[in-house]
């Protein structure tokens, strides 16, 4: 018979969990961390700057235990506990209604995973894309997407002469129906990279 994992603070979170401290401006989307005594994977990040007072990181949580969401704000100088769980590399192969179907890279076995979990980066998923997968006893509580993509431009306002990049930036839409700000000079066909973390325009596409 297996000994009964012990369980520490709250009967939360596991003994054998590694758990590695980073910076609250260092969250992202998918990271799993230790937070009142519970665990807590990132759904949502948002820089934010005030016009007073240092910039913090708006991250909105969902419970691993019991599904429950927090919005909470980590500024740089604080530090959380980041729980390593196994990983595992997975490939996007094709979307199937609410299902995300993804493949492991080493068994080839198939992974569905509902657009929820992944949240608003699903539209971000592109065919063959690599992601890494967070599991805690084999099943998936975290997915990790590549932090910048390469996206066409399908719609944007046209360029105003004259105006500078500095000046203003305007809406466009992408190839995957997420709305960007993106620099004047940008257009419509054009290729951008984007941030998937922020959903932000990081720049044109060499």
């Amino acid at each position: 018979m297996e000994a009964p994992i012990r369980f520490r603070r709250e009967n939360l979170i596991p003994d054998h969990i590694i758990m590695a401290k980073i910076n609250g401006n260092e969250i992202r989307p998918g990271n799993v961390i230790e937070h009142d005594g519970g665990l807590w994977v990132a759904v949502r990040t948002n820089t934010v700057k005030p016009g007073k007072g240092g910039a913090y990181n708006q991250v909105e949580l969902k419970n691993l235990i019991n599904g429950t969401k927090l919005n909470e704000r980590f500024r740089s100088a604080e530090t959380v506990e980041q729980i390593r769980l196994d990983l595992k590399d997975f490939s996007f192969l094709y979307e199937q209604g609410e299902a995300l179907v993804f493949m492991d890279t080493e068994s080839y076995e198939q992974l569905e995973l509902q657009k929820d979990f992944v949240g608003d980066r699903s539209a971000f998923l592109q065919d063959g894309m690599m992601v890494t997968v967070q599991l805690y006893d084999e099943r998936p509580i975290g997915i990790s997407l590549p932090d910048q993509v390469t996206l066409t431009i399908t719609e944007a306002d046209p360029v105003v002469k004259g105006q500078t990049a500095a000046s203003s930036y305007k809406p466009a839409m992408l190839e995957n129906g997420i709305r960007v700000l993106v620099p004047p000079f940008i257009g419509s066909g054009e290729r951008i990279i984007v941030d998937t973390n922020e959903i932000t325009y990081v720049r044109r596409a060499d």
